[in-house]
């Protein structure tokens, strides 16, 4: 690694981007959002948060910013063990917890689940959960789309970030910076020709476009790396609630078909801006705090969500409910799910990951 990398860079004082965690959280709101949407008016040039799916590429983003800001001075220090051994108490509890909750609401859904259930068989039932827990694909199982984790869906991107944090630990970790930029230039005509082969940037999650997952998390976790270790920080004094108001923005900026040119210039442009600019500003009072507190709920959020996603969508097509009663009920979900990520960051996910973080340590 070229270790003059990290000289005169600011960001040495290691402090906290809670403009980042606000806007991790925001992307994580959307998600679930988006996910109700997609039973509600499955046109996606239909729905106020048509590109809501992007939310993928901007954690992906993140991840390279946050990643390279984490551990680029101190990884090899720290030996490859300890990296993917921290890597894996951060995200893997939550794979855990994703699997069971899918699992049960998979078999318990009063609406499809007995007929899954006889579908499925047990043999494939057990089968699917022992891959959810060990991240490997299944995507056989009936009622799920074909989805890659049927379970747990958002785990498709797990096992992306799974992969790139592989790829930082034996390659990008040691790599000179100057080939930082070579490696981001092949992986944007990647996800340009995954773009244009598809007509847009919703695929990875399931059996088809397994493999463009790759394109994505390339791109997007190279763009965040890059904007870390050439400091591309533009410093300023924005307030969280209009970079966020932003982000909100390419989230419900208009879905056309074929409009992969529009998806393109949002993932490879203005995340890495949002990205620059967010690390660059600074938040205060009530706003910092909660950005902090949305920033800790966004991943058992964006894990635990989509059980009730699906459990919403089988009943609009079980009970046909008129428009009051279906909005009432997917604000109860989009509720429900908020107060379980809670709940499960509360009493699951900080709890656990504290007490594998001493015992690895002893």
């Amino acid at each position: 690694m070229d270790t003059t990398v990290m000289k005169n860079n600011p960001l040495a004082s290691k402090q906290h981007f809670e403009v980042l965690d606000g806007l991790r959280g925001i992307a994580a709101l959307a998600i679930v959002v988006f996910h109700l949407y997609e039973f509600i008016s499955p046109d996606y040039t239909k729905s106020p948060v048509g590109h809501g799916y992007l939310a993928v590429d901007f954690f992906f983003c993140l991840s390279g910013f946050v990643i390279g800001y984490a551990y680029d001075e101190r990884a090899l220090q720290l030996g490859l063990k300890t990296f993917f051994l921290n890597r894996f108490i951060r995200l893997h509890p939550m794979v855990i917890w994703g699997s069971v909750a899918g699992l049960l609401g998979y078999i318990l859904d009063p609406y499809i689940g007995a007929a899954s259930v006889a579908a499925a068989g047990a043999g494939k039932i057990v089968l699917a959960f022992i891959c959810s827990l060990a991240m490997l694909p299944f995507p056989w199982l009936p009622g799920r789309g074909n989805g890659l984790f049927p379970y747990n869906t958002p785990a498709w991107s797990l096992l992306m970030e799974y992969i790139i944090n592989i790829v930082y630990g034996l390659v990008l970790l040691r790599l000179p910076k100057r080939w930082l930029p070579v490696l981001l230039g092949v992986s944007a005509v990647w996800i340009a020709a995954v773009a244009r082969h598809r007509g847009w940037i919703i695929t990875g999650w399931d059996a088809p476009t397994f493999t463009d997952g790759f394109a994505r998390v390339f791109f997007s976790f190279l763009a965040g790396l890059t904007v870390y270790r050439f400091n591309l920080i533009i410093r300023n004094r924005l307030p969280f609630l209009l970079l966020g108001a932003l982000l909100v923005g390419v989230f419900m900026f208009p879905h056309f078909t074929n409009d992969w040119i529009t998806e393109l210039i949002l993932v490879m442009l203005v995340f890495p801006l949002l990205l620059s600019l967010g690390a660059g500003a600074v938040a205060h009072g009530w706003i910092r705090r909660c950005c902090n507190f949305t920033g800790r709920l966004s991943y058992p959020l964006y894990m635990t969500h989509i059980w009730a996603i699906w459990l919403f969508g089988n009943y609009l097509t079980a009970e046909k409910p008129g428009p009051v009663e279906m909005y009432a009920v997917a604000a109860v979900v989009f509720a429900g799910c908020v107060l379980l990520a809670y709940a499960v960051l509360r009493w699951y996910d900080e709890p656990v990951r504290k007490w594998l973080t001493k015992a690895v340590r002893r």
